[in-house]
């Protein structure tokens, strides 16, 4: 007060005079992006459980938590045929609040088709871009690298991906990915950053252990 005080009478003001800024209430909204490609329909060893019916599980849980702390969320979910055909499913979006059609949509996903996971990001990013929070964040589930049957070098679909990334950043959009494939290391820091993935070795274990990562990543 002193300080604005000075300023005004045109004198020089205090200079032990600091600003500081915190968040007090959470103010952020989250899309949920989860790919359903073909080999989601494959079984967790040592199990009868597809990796698509965990995945569904997950997101279920990861929805009601979400409903619970009164966070804007939508949840997306994507498989590709080509270039020219990404399929992008609208699970839930945002500003609806009916879980019980939520959960119902969820079971009826399928996995089928390839992972053109740089298109998907790219409209998930044109998604969540809308909403006005101080705090926007892509959560990619994927159980493996990206690819495409019309492309044979693999490397161009994970520089696509990665390129992907960082034109969200720059949107100021935060992208985590949760990955379930055991040779994810490989991809998934060059896609998403050393520090902006985590590695499921237990894919029985998403269910889980989703719920309790997005309060993590959301403090």
């Amino acid at each position: 007060i002193r300080a604005m005080i000075d300023h005004r009478a045109g004198l020089p003001p205090d200079t032990r005079l600091y600003e500081t800024q915190e968040m007090r209430a959470r103010d952020l909204s989250v899309l949920a992006l989860l790919d359903i490609s073909e080999s989601t329909r494959d079984r967790v060893r040592d199990t009868t459980t597809t990796v698509i019916a965990l995945e569904r599980a997950a997101a279920a849980l990861l929805a009601q938590a979400m409903a619970d702390l009164g966070d804007p969320f939508a949840l997306h979910a994507f498989c590709s045929n080509g270039r020219e055909e990404v399929r992008y499913y609208r699970v839930k979006d945002f500003g609806e609040d009916n879980l019980a059609v939520v959960k119902a949509r969820l079971a009826g996903l399928r996995g089928m088709l390839s992972t053109r996971l740089g298109a998907a990001l790219r409209q998930a990013g044109e998604e969540i871009e809308a909403q006005a929070t101080h705090r926007k964040l892509v959560l990619v589930i994927t159980d493996g690298e990206p690819a495409d049957i019309d492309v044979a070098d693999k490397r161009y679909l994970v520089e696509d991906a990665r390129k992907a990334v960082q034109e969200l950043a720059r949107q100021g959009v935060d992208v985590f990915c949760v990955g379930l494939d055991g040779g994810g290391e490989n991809y998934l820091p060059r896609i998403f950053g050393p520090r902006n993935y985590l590695m499921i070795n237990r894919v029985e274990a998403l269910p889980e252990k989703l719920p309790m990562l997005y309060f993590r990543l959301t403090i």
